[in-house]
């Protein structure tokens, strides 16, 4: 079995929005699907603080839906190790790229047939949200 590519395994959108413009964008359609960032980790201020090397304006948002979270742990207990959602959104020449984690994907993973029907409504939503960016980026 071959790793899954990229488009595989992310719903992902570019933006031709400055990177600080698209994180916001980003976690305001996040949160009108019922999604909170949990943590927010700014990759390029770590990699130069912590091994000095220059990176690109990058960041990794834990995603989470409270609900959603709560009925996956509720049915496996081990499934909080793929939680909460990663959501990355790095700065490229023109803009920028939101990529959303795909949590059917992440469900494949996990090998559990009754976390199908959550992991269906987080994409539902994610792709929802994948949606609302893809008409900020075709405007």
């Amino acid at each position: 079995m071959s790793a899954p590519t990229a488009q595989e395994m992310a719903l992902t959108v570019k933006l031709g929005v400055p990177y600080e413009e698209a994180v916001e964008l980003a976690t305001a359609a996040l949160k009108d699907e019922g999604f909170g960032v949990l943590t927010e980790i700014d990759v390029k201020s770590t990699m130069k603080k912590k091994i000095d090397a220059d990176f690109r304006k990058y960041v990794i948002l834990g995603a989470c839906n409270p609900h959603l979270a709560h009925r996956a742990l509720s049915t496996q207990l081990e499934i909080g190790l793929l939680l909460p959602c990663n959501v990355i959104v790095y700065e490229e020449e023109g803009g920028s790229v939101v990529s959303i984690v795909d949590p059917l994907m992440m469900m494949q993973m996990a090998d559990a047939e009754a976390l199908t029907p959550v992991a269906q409504e987080a994409r539902a939503r994610l792709e929802r949200v994948q949606a609302t960016l893809q008409g900020i980026g075709d405007s």
